[in-house]
């Protein structure tokens, strides 16, 4: 017998997105991602090597995309929690501190607002909270 619940990704990726992820993997290995929550670089998914970026105890692990964790942090989880992330990679240059900077691309996020059924679903499975 199947599921009947659908099963919904809280962060997605483009395809775009997925094959600058494999470019940045072969060069750095494993990596990991944070949405970052503004200041000097807006809101943007920042693109680390895996373990460089500390997870505090209210960072929320969204999910994978292309293989890698994807962390948001607590206070903008609130406000974004009812809406799907999709990654997406665009020319221009990334933050000084995120691994595509010198690629000519930059990871980009876009949003999706989830449909009532998506968002009762996903409220079944809370995403994990702080390091793992």
């Amino acid at each position: 017998m199947t599921d009947p619940t659908p099963s919904i990704d809280r962060v997605t990726a483009t395809p775009a997105a997925v094959a600058l992820i494999e470019k940045l993997r072969a060069v750095h290995g494993p990596l990991m991602f944070h949405q970052s929550g503004g200041c000097c670089d807006g809101s943007a998914p920042m693109c680390y090597p895996a373990g460089e970026f500390k997870i505090g105890q209210r960072d929320v692990l969204l999910g994978t995309i292309a293989g890698c964790e994807f962390y948001i942090g607590g206070h903008q989880y609130e406000l974004w929690k009812h809406t799907q992330l999709i990654i997406d990679a665009v020319p221009g240059r990334g933050s000084g501190f995120s691994l595509e900077a010198p690629e000519g691309l930059r990871f980009l996020t876009r949003s999706r607002v989830l449909g009532d059924d998506e968002q009762a679903a996903l409220a079944c499975t809370p995403p994990r909270v702080g390091p793992g």
